[in-house]
């Protein structure tokens, strides 16, 4: 019973070395007496027991190795701290069982390297703003020396860039001192804006008043010409009218005595408003004239009489 034990045994071992199920995301590396067969890729596969063995198993998914952080000298002599992730794949089982003993290990060292190599490159200022240029470069330069290892690196990603304290604090200043100068000019900006408004607007003001001053000669000059070609068209009317007049009978007499009249008036306004006594030189005339009327008047007076007397 014991003999038929071991027996069920031995050939359950056997056919356990026999048979070999490779899982999907999986390639399992053969070895025949110690020797590379052959890589056995995803599925039901059979081996020679005791001569065939696996000797390795490669996970062929995108793997992520994590990068741990390292200090690094920027182009400008700053000292930063930086971390990553590196993703790779396993493209061929054999180069990455035999090409190198631990390729996990090895693009992490290389990912550590080429790191420091591409920061010392670049600017404090430039490894931030060039993040996508130095990630292209390091998967570059990795995949580049990995590929002897049978393994793709299909992307690096910097996690994270610390600078020193100092570094950091010196940062701190140059923002707070930059803040202070954008301040400065949206300042100076904004009062060169406002006096550039104020004048602009000075200067409309100006250009208006001149517009409406010289609109406003132009409607008085306006107003005189049509004053002055009424008053020329009412003269017109009246010398018309005058000159109707002096053709009738009488109209030279009436003409004489209306400008008596006024001339008399006209004379007496000057005497009442002035305050020095002005006599006109036709004033001596008329006194003489009217002085000449009365001796008239009493010759003629006393001419009655007499004749009255001698009836």
């Amino acid at each position: 019973m014991f003999v038929f034990t071991l027996v069920i045994l031995f050939v359950l071992f056997i056919l356990y070395k026999l048979m070999l199920i490779v899982p999907m995301r999986e390639v399992h590396v053969i070895e025949r007496l110690g020797k590379f067969r052959t890589v056995l890729q995803p599925g039901f596969h059979f081996l020679i027991p005791f001569f065939d063995r696996v000797a390795y198993k490669h996970d062929t998914r995108e793997q992520v190795l994590d990068v741990p952080p390292q200090s690094c000298i920027s182009k400008d002599n700053t000292q930063l701290e930086v971390d990553g992730l590196v993703y790779l794949k396993v493209m061929d089982g054999k180069l990455a069982s035999y090409g190198i003993e631990n390729y996990r290990k090895a693009a992490v060292n290389l990912a550590q390297t080429t790191m420091r190599s591409e920061i010392g490159k670049l600017t404090l200022s430039e490894t931030f703003s060039e993040r996508d240029r130095l990630n292209e470069s390091i998967v570059r330069e990795i995949d580049k020396a990995s590929e002897p290892w049978g393994i793709k690196v299909l992307r690096y990603e910097i996690r994270n860039i610390t600078p020193s304290r100092h570094v950091i604090h010196t940062l701190e200043k140059q923002m707070e001192a930059e803040r202070r100068k954008r301040a400065e000019i949206t300042l100076a900006n904004a009062e060169k804006a406002a006096m550039i408004n104020m004048s602009e607007g000075e200067r409309q003001e100006a250009i208006n008043i001149s517009e409406g001053q010289k609109q406003k000669r132009i409607n008085e000059a306006k107003g005189t010409g049509q004053e002055i070609a009424i008053i020329a068209k009412a003269k017109s009317e009246g010398m018309a009218m005058i000159s109707q007049a002096l053709a009738v009978n009488g109209g030279n007499d009436a003409m004489n005595m209306l400008l008596k009249e006024q001339f008399i008036a006209q004379v007496g306004k000057i005497l009442n408003d002035s305050q020095v006594s002005v006599v006109p030189a036709e004033m001596a005339k008329l006194e003489g004239f009217f002085e000449g009327m009365e001796q008239v008047t009493q010759t003629v007076a006393g001419h009655n009489a007499t004749s009255k007397g001698a009836r």
